[in-house]
C-alpha cells in the first residue's frame, strides 16, 4: 500500500510539472507573436509601400542570358537583319521566350547586323 501512494504522488508531481511547462510555453509563444505582430505594424506605419521596379534588361543582356544556355554565342554581324528574324521566330519557340524578351533579342541582332 506504502507503494502505490508514492507511486500517486510522483504521478501527480509529474503530471503538475507537465502542466507549468505547457503554461509556460503557451504564454511565451503568445508573447513572441504578440511582439512580433506589434513590430511589425509600427514598422508598416511607419513605412509607405514602395513598387519595386524590376531592372530592364537590354536586348544584349537577355541575348547574353538565354541565347548562351544552350549554344556558342554568335554574332550580330553575322548575319543580316531578315536572317536574324527567321533564327529569332524558331529561337523564341525552341527557347520558351516571353514575345517582349524575343523583341528585345532581336532588335539588339538587328540594329547590330551585318546590313
Amino acid at each position: 500500500m506504502k507503494h502505490l501512494h508514492s507511486f500517486k504522488l510522483r504521478l501527480r508531481a509529474g503530471i503538475g510539472v507537465a502542466v507549468i511547462v505547457t503554461v509556460i510555453y503557451a504564454v511565451s509563444g503568445a508573447l513572441v507573436i504578440g511582439a512580433d505582430t506589434t513590430s511589425a505594424g509600427a514598422k508598416a506605419a511607419d513605412k509607405k509601400p514602395q513598387k519595386k521596379e524590376a531592372k530592364k534588361l537590354t536586348g544584349s543582356e537577355l541575348y547574353a542570358i538565354n541565347c548562351n544556355r544552350c549554344h556558342a554565342e554568335r554574332y550580330p554581324t553575322e548575319f543580316n537583319s531578315a536572317q536574324w528574324k527567321t533564327l529569332m521566330t524558331h529561337m523564341r519557340v525552341r527557347a520558351n521566350l516571353p514575345a517582349k524578351q524575343a523583341k528585345e533579342i532581336l532588335k539588339y541582332l538587328q540594329e547590330d547586323s551585318g546590313d
